[in-house]
This record gives C-alpha cells, sequence and structure tokens, in this order.
C-alpha cells in the first residue's frame, strides 16, 4: 500500500509539481501584476509613456510588438495590434486604468505642457474624487487622479 504524496508548501517547487490538492487546502488569493493596452505604434507608445508620463521601461521586444512599465506595484504592458487588422478595435478604449499623483493640478500643468491631450481638466466629483482624463497617441482613455498617501 503506498502513502499518499505530501503536498509540498515550498514557493520555489511550480504549483503543478507540488503535488495533489487536500480539501482544507486554500487557494493563494490573486494579485494583480499587469494590465495591457493595445496601441497601433510601439515606438510612439514607448516614447508617450516613458518620456511625457516619465515611466521607466522594464522591456521592450519589437519583435513580438511588446513593451512594459513599471507602473507602482504593477506593470503597464503595450501590446502591439495592427490598426487595419482584426484587433484594431481594440485600439482607442476607455482603459479604466487610473495613474495616481499626490498633486493633480501640477501633475496636469506638467503634463499639458508635455503635450498629454486631456480631455477632462482636473475636477471634484459629488464622490469626492478629484481627477482628470487624458488620451494616448492611440485615444485609449486614462484617469489622472490625486490620491491621498496610503
Amino acid at each position: 500500500m503506498t502513502k499518499p504524496m505530501k503536498r509540498s508548501t515550498s514557493p520555489d517547487v511550480p504549483a503543478a509539481a507540488r503535488g495533489p490538492r487536500s480539501e482544507g487546502d486554500r487557494i493563494e488569493t490573486p494579485t494583480i501584476r499587469y494590465a495591457n493596452v493595445f496601441v497601433s505604434d510601439l515606438g510612439r507608445a514607448v516614447e508617450f509613456f516613458g518620456n511625457r508620463l516619465g515611466l521607466e521601461l522594464q522591456h521592450r521586444t519589437d519583435e513580438h510588438g511588446y513593451a512594459s512599465f513599471a507602473a507602482g506595484p504593477i506593470r503597464l504592458g503595450l501590446a502591439r495590434v495592427d490598426p487595419d487588422g482584426e484587433h484594431a478595435s481594440m485600439l482607442g478604449r476607455h482603459t479604466g486604468i487610473g495613474f495616481a499623483v499626490a498633486d493633480l493640478v501640477a501633475a496636469h500643468r506638467e503634463l499639458a505642457d508635455k503635450g498629454v491631450e486631456f480631455t477632462t481638466a482636473p475636477q471634484r466629483y459629488p464622490w469626492g474624487g478629484f481627477m482628470a482624463s487624458f488620451r494616448d497617441p492611440d485615444g485609449n482613455l486614462y484617469y489622472l487622479d490625486e490620491v491621498e498617501p496610503a
């Protein structure tokens, strides 16, 4: 008679190699590590997010049409799509992504001076938010939001 294999809990062991899950095992709570946005021109988008927004480029591969920026605790990925191809509808969308700043008025002025196209000026909302919105060169929409330090 063989003994049941004990499940490893070591983070150095890939999940698939840790053995069968027991009924009482809890799954790991997922976290958001990256968000991808679709762009038509990777070079132009890298220039925008790096030089205008000031994000730190972490990875770029033109061959695969992908770049990644450090954006706080997550990464912002840029994935190139053909503007005339089947995925063209992925361009120019409302991303739902919000960039947090400590001083919205100053950040808005600095980014506008760098040529960032704002669709709304900084404004306070009845629910308490203080934010503006802007577009990247492909028309994707983002928030710029003043948040208090955690």
